[in-house]
């Protein structure tokens, strides 16, 4: 892009709705439909009216005044809001999906990090990027100046960025908006933990994920998925862990070669 905001030459410009699933480059602008907010005879009333919601820009993707800027190369995805219709117009989210091989922090991703230190109140995680993101003591649901939780060097935390960009330092929680946990926190001192594609973690995490329902049918486990590529699996007995890895990883090479 170029000074005071114009686009670069030679960069193209595409419906976002008609790219969903096409290969984007970096300068592509993503061209949003109009939401007119304040036509009162079109807006739908009435229990049956589908609400309004908010369009969600993701990885490869930012904003800018003509609508969406591709930063990354890769294929464009289109997520519905509830899985439903409605277009773009109706919210969602958008992102391009690619290989890339480092994990870049992004705001509201839940990770698996690993503590690495403790400077004063503040613990440092490795979340697999170029920096090490921070973590308070505060950070977690019940902890006050009297009652600190009980975090120890090289303990795994799963909890998400709550500040992310590229003049901050990562910031993370364990905490939702209303305080409460909701399954973040220190991860059980049993289990497995390693690395797999960015990629697969994006379709691991897709709803109705076919490999993690096979999983769950051929094992009881626990799983913790992390945004940056780290899975966290635990089963009874421990023998079934290399198991579970073997599968997912063999999943890794099917959906590669798809």
């Amino acid at each position: 892009m170029a000074e005071g905001g114009k686009m670069a030459a030679g960069s193209s410009k595409m419906a976002a709705e008609a790219a969903v699933g096409q290969v984007v480059l970096p300068g592509d602008v993503l061209l949003l439909p109009a939401r007119p907010e304040h036509d009162a005879e079109r807006l739908p009333l009435g229990p049956e009216a589908a609400p309004r919601g908010r369009l969600l820009c993701g990885p490869g993707l930012r904003r800018c005044a003509a609508g969406l800027l591709v930063t990354k190369c890769g294929l464009l995805r289109h997520r519905q809001p509830g899985g439903g219709g409605g277009g773009a117009a109706a919210g969602g989210a958008y992102w391009v999906d690619s290989q890339q091989k480092r994990y870049v922090p992004v705001k509201g991703d839940q990770v698996i990090g690993i503590v690495t230190a403790r400077a004063g109140d503040v613990f440092r995680l490795d979340v697999g990027g170029s920096e090490q993101a921070s973590l308070s003591y505060l950070a977690f649901e019940g902890a006050t100046k009297r009652n600190r939780p009980n975090v120890q060097v090289g303990d795994l935390i799963y909890g998400k960025f709550l500040v992310a960009n590229k003049d901050m330092e990562p910031e993370m929680v364990c905490i939702d908006s209303s305080g409460k946990a909701s399954g973040m926190g220190v991860i059980g001192q049993d289990g497995f933990l390693f690395k797999v594609s960015l990629g697969l973690i994006r379709k691991l995490l897709a709803p109705k994920c076919e490999i993690i329902q096979e999983l769950s049918q051929l094992y009881p486990f626990e799983l913790v998925l992390g945004m940056n590529g780290r899975i966290w699996v635990n089963g009874n007995p421990q023998e079934i862990v290399p198991g579970q890895q073997r599968q997912v990883l063999r999943a890794a090479d099917w959906t590669g070669a798809k």
